[in-house]
């Protein structure tokens, strides 16, 4: 009998944990009765009641398991790394907040069936706020345009792996995982498809992204997967002081043509020195989220550091 993994990432989600947990094992014991199945919770330090909830329901069902995070460590190191702690022949990956629809679950295992080892969720439409939802459009538009791989547009993470697609993420050894980056790096090798769907509103409690790690996200995907930042830096400054040139030549030829009546003013200067130096600050900061990314990686430390796992064995795999 195959085995269903599913892995849960939570951060402070008291209101939705224990619902998101029974909705899944229902949706599994309906319309999947033929398949064995494991449910993971993997916490990121939350401040809640969730990680109270998340052990009595490891207590009174053993199809339910825990990882326990030491800290917050994110949005993309906490999912990376419960989804290469999971053995099942698959594992799916669904947000504690239910915008992951759990009648997604039948429908990716279905197509994992056919042979396809990835199964990618893409968002055709969202509930979410109208104007979010356009920003995010952008983005992915334009990580897709300056990325040299093939991106995923409005895919989360959302979707099903097969284990031998989760072999390859354990062996790449990366501190800084960006799962979207890595399927559609290596999806075409294992048969990559995309199921299209609708995401819902969060069912309760508030939503942890701000502007602060949704500009995280976009920095881990720029400084990983593309090389554009770095050459329009270049390509910018030679720009910049081409025309910077032309403006010179033109007040030159006007004071030369009228010497005593032409008062060109400190404006001009002040405005340009302004606008020189936040280009510089800019580019400055551009260039600072690369070598951040680059001194991550040559640090090399864990992707997490675990407090304590539930319901696993000794060597941490299924019992």
């Amino acid at each position: 009998m195959k085995k269903i993994s599913v892995m849960i990432p939570c951060f402070n989600e008291e209101d939705n944990v224990v619902d998101i947990g029974n909705a899944i094992e229902k949706e599994i014991l309906d319309k999947l009765p033929e398949y064995d199945y494991e449910i993971c919770y993997v916490d990121n330090a939350s401040t809640d009641r969730t990680r109270e909830l998340i052990e009595q329901q490891c207590s009174s069902n053993k199809k339910f398991k825990a990882i326990f995070n030491v800290t917050n460590f994110g949005q993309f190191n906490s999912p990376f790394h419960g989804i290469c702690s999971l053995y099942g022949d698959c594992v799916i990956p669904i947000c504690a907040d239910f915008q992951d629809p759990v009648e997604m679950i039948p429908v990716f295992v279905h197509e994992w069936e056919k042979g396809h080892k990835i199964v990618s969720g893409v968002k055709s439409s969202s509930k979410e706020n109208g104007f979010v939802y356009l920003l995010r459009t952008l983005y992915y538009k334009l990580i897709k345009n300056m990325s040299s791989v093939k991106m995923i547009e409005h895919f989360t993470g959302f979707g099903l792996y097969d284990q031998s697609f989760i072999k390859l993420l354990r062996e790449l050894n990366d501190p800084l995982p960006f799962m979207r980056g890595i399927v559609a790096e290596y999806g075409d090798g294992f048969n990559l498809t995309t199921v299209e769907y609708e995401q819902p509103k969060r069912r309760a409690g508030k939503t942890h992204n701000n502007f602060y790690t949704l500009y995280d996200a976009a920095m881990l995907s720029i400084t990983s997967y593309t090389k554009v930042g770095l050459r329009l830096m270049t390509w910018l400054g030679f720009i910049i002081g081409f025309l910077d040139l032309i403006v010179a030549t033109v007040y030159l030829i006007l004071k030369l043509i009228n010497w005593y009546n032409f008062n060109a003013g400190y404006a001009p200067m002040i405005i340009g020195m302004f606008f020189l130096g936040a280009v510089q600050l800019a580019f400055m900061g551009f260039m600072g989220e690369y070598i951040l990314n680059i001194n991550t990686r040559v640090i090399n430390r864990p992707v997490v550091v675990e407090e304590r796992r539930i319901n696993f064995d000794e060597d941490g795999s299924d019992t």
